[in-house]
């Protein structure tokens, strides 16, 4: 029996309940459009396969979104586009740009105005990764549908 964890953590594309694919066009309000179709998913996995979607992550995916897509439509030529994909535990959003470049997370600096994004998505998603396509990158984050646990010290 094969495992449905990929080595990157995330869950292998034949495990996921549900996905869905959005071409954006860079066009005023495009950034909007995919934080609405993002909720429209998460309502839809809901709806049809009864998973919990915590309002922290519906927050958190809506944010990561506009940050994932802000970064693509401001620093790579030509056409975005963002699949979304759920399992039982986790919503993956997936942008796909034409620059090959990998982003990196700058060092912190609190009189730096801007240029945050890669930080926050770093820090409320549960993976993070970017794959070098023939054309451009892939940039996948994870975020649990369901608050983390408290940890409770000694």
């Amino acid at each position: 029996m094969g495992s449905d964890v990929d080595d990157d953590g995330c869950t292998s594309p034949d495990r996921h309940l549900m996905r869905a694919g959005y071409a954006l066009d860079g066009e005023d309000g495009c950034i909007a459009d995919a934080r609405h179709h993002a909720a429209a998913f998460l309502d839809q996995a809901h709806a049809v396969h009864h998973l919990p979607v915590s309002d922290r992550a519906r927050e958190l995916t809506r944010l990561v979104v506009s940050e994932l897509v802000t970064n693509a439509l401001k620093y790579a030529p030509g056409p975005v586009l963002m699949e979304l994909r759920i399992d039982a535990h986790a919503v993956d959003v997936v942008v796909w740009d034409s620059d090959p470049t990998v982003p990196a997370a700058r060092a912190s600096d609190p009189d730096r105005v801007g240029q945050h994004g890669l930080e926050i998505v770093k820090a409320v998603t549960e993976a993070l990764f970017t794959e070098q396509e023939p054309v451009g990158k892939r940039i996948t984050a994870r975020i649990a549908l369901l608050e983390p646990p408290l940890v409770r010290g000694t």
